[in-house]
């Protein structure tokens, strides 16, 4: 992925992990070389030899949201790269406090709990080189999701509050269909039919092509 910005240019590219095959996302500056780690959801070695092929340094670890997918390999990568984990909101400490216990349900190895440097709050912003973000507090598949969205590149990376034809799971504890369906329309919907987004599972897509054939904006599903 290469976005062209006013005074930024990003790359990235994504590292699929664990059995859930979540999109693990390394951002970077293409001038600095500067980078981080969006949701580093386990396989830590195969994050690390992402970073090393892109020839960046990482910053810090970005979290969208705390679920297990996303968060289990946050404190093994923190050690090794010796960085701040920034985010989510803190509405999913509960999440966080039992890393641990929700990997071993799923045979995860190496999993911890842990807290972050610093909670996400809507309107927050973060940056990695001359790329900034701005915070969307987005609860409904979980309390504490937010999404990371890029003005100047018309980008957002929506973790699991999005998908393309579909939207986040709402059965796990905290998760509500109308409090997600809420945040979709009256945070992401908005942004503009142009945004371009990442997920936290399979293939990206727009919010216009959502706004216009997501079965569960539209009213069919």
């Amino acid at each position: 992925m290469t976005e062209n910005a006013p005074q930024a240019q990003a790359g990235g590219t994504i590292i699929p992990v664990t059995l859930f095959q979540q999109n693990c996302m390394l951002l970077w500056d293409e001038t600095t070389r500067q980078a981080v780690v969006i949701d580093p959801g386990g396989d830590v070695p195969l994050i690390q030899e992402a970073i090393a092929k892109a020839n960046v340094k990482v910053e810090a670890i970005w979290l969208t949201h705390g679920h297990i997918d996303h968060v289990g390999g946050a404190a093994e990568l923190r050690d090794a790269l010796k960085v701040e984990i920034i985010g989510p909101h803190k509405a999913d400490q509960f999440l966080l406090d039992h890393v641990e216990d929700s990997g071993a349900k799923y045979g995860m190895t190496g999993t911890r709990n842990f807290l972050p440097d610093r909670w996400l709050e809507e309107g927050d912003t973060v940056s990695v080189g001359g790329l900034s973000f701005d915070i969307l507090h987005c609860p409904g598949h979980s309390p504490g999701s937010v999404v990371y969205y890029s003005r100047a590149m018309k980008f957002a990376h929506v973790g699991d509050v999005l998908f393309a034809g579909s939207i986040g799971r709402t059965d796990f504890p905290g998760g509500s269909h109308e409090t997600l369906i809420n945040s979709i329309m009256t945070k992401l919907i908005p942004l503009g039919d142009d945004v371009g987004f990442i997920c936290g599972h399979g293939p990206g897509s727009s919010i216009g092509q959502e706004r216009m054939t997501n079965p569960f904006l539209t009213g069919a599903a």
